[in-house]
């Protein structure tokens, strides 16, 4: 294998530029793996405790094999280290603590060693390859990609996409659509992955951003950005909506994508395996969009809470199955759209909901304020919902009520200032039943009511407190859609345990954000860090001393 290394030069640069052209890597990479291999085979042959280096020119084929070794006054390792008498008859100018070259003869590679030195050069390509195809797909997420399926593996297509290879997973196809080895395929590139065997490209043709680059693949207005789909949401295989917008007021959006005799809609809908899809003009008047979404059911009312992130949909008592959809599917694909989660009823139910509340709400101030039943509704029609509202209102505004005057404003504010304290007193009673020190109650934003709850969780001490995570305190509870029975699917069962996650915080219900949230729970934590002393520096290391000084400066 001598005569193979020295001879056939013009034989390894093939090699090189071969394997780096087949592989689409750089040619440098091929030598490097060459020289690598080399050298491998070379400690084989002169002793693995040898620093020996090979070096292949890419012009011409010459291959030089050396030794480094370090010259030193007295040898300890004789395959490193040389003395200076030895050194100097490789190089006249060596000193000690140079490292200098000892040229060695071509080795004779035997099968053995032939066979790892392929082995070497496999691996060192094989990784090249895979970060080429890294480099190559990294920035694609979001583009939809053309292949060919190459196999099916427990469920999850593979797709050959020409220089590496996609995945798509069961859950991010299409259902029932048949997936046949051989056959071309479109998908939209997800995600991409460092991976040990190589990148791992995720594919999805169920994801909505499939559907919205096909629609700017056939309508040449989205292309060009005159038209924008602002939301898409999709039950794949079933039913999609999409939300579209037009910058050019001479040009209707649902207009040009549904296209001349619906042939742009029709090409995107035969590439989703037959998926209806719900063109709706989208709209920045959020009742207004959430009309467009329900369609084709009517709406007559909507009420959006922006605070809890609802919105009740009234609709006619014959247009309710129409509105809901399918097992849901209509008014689930419109809570997609708007981002909002929307609560369907019927007339009579609201109206049911709107007299429940009326008269709840006119119990209450009939009975905390004192009154007769006509005030306490003249209260409720006014807008008036809770005691705090009366109380701190502004005088003039609750006495310009018809049949107010300053006086009863006055009387009215003073009585509900008084049943606030006495619940005040009445809660912080019960949180003193409970266990709840008092502590707790001097931090922000609790109130009584709210310590009451905390107690009755358990959470009775600031260290029981400051054990929560914000969103244990103060998430909301998700409320589980309405489910009704209709003639458009079977039964919902009510029996079913609620989910962890839709459990919300201790405090959920009181409305607390975010901000409010982190100040209950760092207030809480304050006390951990009162007695902390500051960590004293080691005598004579200055730079700690520096840092020590500046915080107990600050």
């Amino acid at each position: 294998m001598a005569s193979a290394i020295s001879a056939n030069k013009a034989e390894l640069l093939a090699i090189a530029n071969a394997v780096a052209s087949e592989k689409m890597i750089d040619k440098a990479i091929v030598i490097e793996a060459m020289e690598e291999a080399i050298q491998k085979s070379a400690r084989n042959r002169y002793g693995a405790e040898n620093d020996i280096r090979a070096k292949l020119d890419p012009q011409t084929g010459d291959l030089r094999l050396w030794r480094v070794v370090e010259v030193v006054e007295e040898v300890e390792d004789y395959f490193k280290q040389v003395d200076l008498k030895a050194a100097q008859k490789l190089q006249d100018d060596a000193k000690i603590g140079d490292f200098i070259v000892d040229p060695l003869p071509p080795v004779d590679l035997g099968r053995i060693d032939a066979q790892s030195a392929k082995q070497v050069i496999f691996q060192k390509v094989r990784d090249a390859e895979r970060e080429r195809q890294f480099e190559e797909f990294k920035d694609r997420a979001g583009e939809v990609i053309t292949g060919v399926i190459k196999s099916v593996e427990f469920g999850h297509v593979i797709v050959n996409l020409g220089r590496a290879e996609g995945v798509i997973r069961r859950d991010q196809q299409i259902p029932r659509e048949a997936a046949r080895v051989g056959e071309r395929v479109r998908a939209l590139i997800t995600k991409v992955e460092r991976n040990n065997r190589g990148p791992q490209i995720f594919l999805s043709r169920a994801h909505p951003d499939f559907m919205r680059k096909l629609f700017a693949q056939e309508v040449p207005e989205i292309y060009d950005g005159i038209i924008e789909i602002k939301a898409a949401a999709r039950d794949p295989g079933s039913r999609a909506k999409i939300g579209v917008i037009s910058h050019d007021s001479s040009i209707d959006p649902v207009g040009a994508c549904v296209g001349m005799k619906g042939s742009r809609v029709q090409a995107v809908v035969q590439e989703l395996q037959g998926e209806k899809i719900d063109i709706i003009p989208w709209s920045e008047d959020g009742a207004t969009f959430i009309v467009n979404a329900l369609q084709p059911a009517t709406v007559s009312r909507v009420v959006l809470d922006e605070e809890e992130g609802r919105i009740e949909v009234v609709v006619p008592d014959d247009q309710l199955s129409l509105a809901i959809g399918r097992r849901g599917q209509n008014v689930r694909l419109a809570s997609q759209l708007t981002g909002n989660q929307i609560d369907i009823m019927t007339e009579e139910e609201a109206s049911e909901k709107r007299s429940k509340e009326f008269a709840e709400r006119s119990k209450m101030f009939e009975e905390e304020l004192d009154v007769d039943e006509t005030l306490s509704q003249l209260l409720v029609a006014e807008g008036f919902v809770e005691l705090e509202e009366v109380a701190y209102v502004e005088l003039e505004e609750l006495a310009s009520i018809e049949g107010f005057d300053e006086d009863l404003a006055e009387e009215l504010q003073s009585r509900a200032q008084e049943a606030i304290e006495r619940q005040e007193a009445a809660h912080r009673e019960t949180r003193r039943e409970l266990g709840v020190e008092d502590d707790l109650a001097e931090l922000p934003h609790l109130t009584e009511a709210m310590l009451v709850t905390l107690g009755k969780a358990g959470i009775k001490t600031l260290d029981d407190l400051a054990d929560l995570a914000t969103d244990e305190l103060i998430q909301k509870k998700r409320e589980a859609p309405r489910r009704r029975n209709t003639t458009d699917g079977p039964p919902m069962r009510r029996d079913r345990p609620q989910r962890e996650q839709d459990k919300g915080g201790v405090l959920g219900e009181y409305g607390l954000n975010e901000e409010q949230g982190n100040e209950i729970i760092m207030a809480a934590r304050a006390h951990w860090f009162e007695d902390e002393e500051p960590v004293e520096a080691p005598a004579g290391d200055a730079a700690t001393q520096e840092a020590a000084d500046a915080d107990s400066t600050q």
